[in-house]
């Protein structure tokens, strides 16, 4: 029959195709005498003026979605600006696709190809980090109705080495010979050392923070959100007091000044300083472990580092060996002599023990 054709692609699945005031309209229906009964039933309702264009169903593909998510990133992540950069890669994986061809096999193969700064293989931080905002991105879409499963949550992470804990250690010198860089190259930036180095605030909150959250009053510095989002509260010690006041003195909107927030300067000190393997971060990794080698208990010292579970405090428990060594070194103490009391004292009490036995 004239209009009803087999689908080029699909064996046994049948389409119609008639004409409506010289537009063409097409149908893929299904069973060939089902799409003879459509076809007909259209011819009809063109004739009867009965006929009304089906509507057509809106296509969904990953780049909708993607701008669903970053919308979502916006109003609910502090990584906001570093999801973009991510969802560049996966627009350009999986932009013109629908959600239902994104496979976990598909996810995985896009995933290998991922590549670090060096041009190698991309770390497992780089895989795992990606892998969830695509992860991200599904469950948005669940939320909104665009997608039916998330199927980067079957995608395996990858083990991630989180053992790295490099701190300013006391034997090199390594805190005295950093600040003489500082002093020499950057004088104006020490008040952010020292503020980074007494408060174990993270790069993002110190220079994300606005004098309107810190209350000298109260001594406490108020980070309106933190990494997990929520809100938390830092207690403000001498040593960051003044370096508060002296950033205070610039006059500047912002506590610490945004523009080349701790990444130049601070490198360009570390290696004036001959100091091997050290970051930015690695200031609150001092923070930390001085808190653990002067006995803080782990609980405070999760809540000072704002972290949300004690595990990841943990890796602090034995970051100093020399500390811990002090601690057992108690055990090999000599006991005191007993005194000639004490050793007739006890002979009392045993002769009474063996009369009443």
């Amino acid at each position: 029959m004239r209009g009803v054709y087999e689908h080029p692609t699909e064996a046994g699945v049948w389409c119609i195709q008639y004409f409506e005031n010289g537009r063409r309209h097409r149908e893929k229906v299904g069973a060939k005498s089902v799409a003879i009964a459509a076809y007909q039933k259209r011819k009809t309702e063109i004739r009867e003026g009965r006929f009304f264009p089906p509507q057509r169903k809106h296509v969904v593909l990953f780049g909708e979605l993607a701008d669903d998510a970053l919308e979502y990133s916006r109003q609910n992540k502090q990584t906001a600006k570093f999801d973009g950069w991510k969802m560049a890669k996966l627009r350009k994986w999986f932009g013109s696709m629908r959600p239902e061809e994104i496979t976990p096999q598909v996810i995985e193969r896009h995933l290998a190809e991922l590549r670090g700064r060096g041009g190698g293989p991309a770390s497992a931080a780089t895989f795992n980090r990606t892998r969830a905002l695509l992860s991200l991105t599904f469950t948005v879409a669940m939320r909104n109705g665009k997608a039916e499963s998330n199927p980067a949550r079957l995608v395996k992470l990858r083990s991630e080495n989180n053992a790295r804990v490099r701190f300013l250690r006391s034997e090199n010198a390594e805190e005295d010979r950093l600040r003489r860089a500082i002093r020499k190259l950057h004088p104006s930036r020490e008040p952010e050392f020292d503020l980074a180095l007494h408060t174990g605030m993270r790069r993002g909150e110190q220079y994300g923070l606005a004098w309107q959250h810190v209350d000298f009053e109260r001594k406490i510095i108020t980070i309106p959100k933190a990494k997990h989002g929520e809100k938390r509260h830092l207690p403000i010690n001498s040593v960051a007091a003044n370096a508060l006041f002296r950033l205070k003195a610039r006059g500047e909107q912002r506590v610490c000044h945004r523009g080349r927030d701790g990444r130049t300067w601070f490198g360009e000190c570390v290696a004036e300083a001959g100091i091997e393997d050290f970051r930015w971060h690695d200031l609150r990794h001092t923070f930390a472990s001085r808190l653990v080698m002067a006995g803080v208990d782990l609980v405070t010292v999760k809540e000072l580092m704002g972290h949300k579970s004690i595990q990841t405090t943990m890796r602090y428990a034995h970051l100093a060996p020399a500390h811990m060594m002090r601690a057992i070194e108690v055990l090999a103490k000599p006991t005191a002599t007993p005194t000639a009391a004490e050793v007739s004292r006890g002979k009392s009490k045993n002769r009474k023990f063996a009369a009443k036995a």
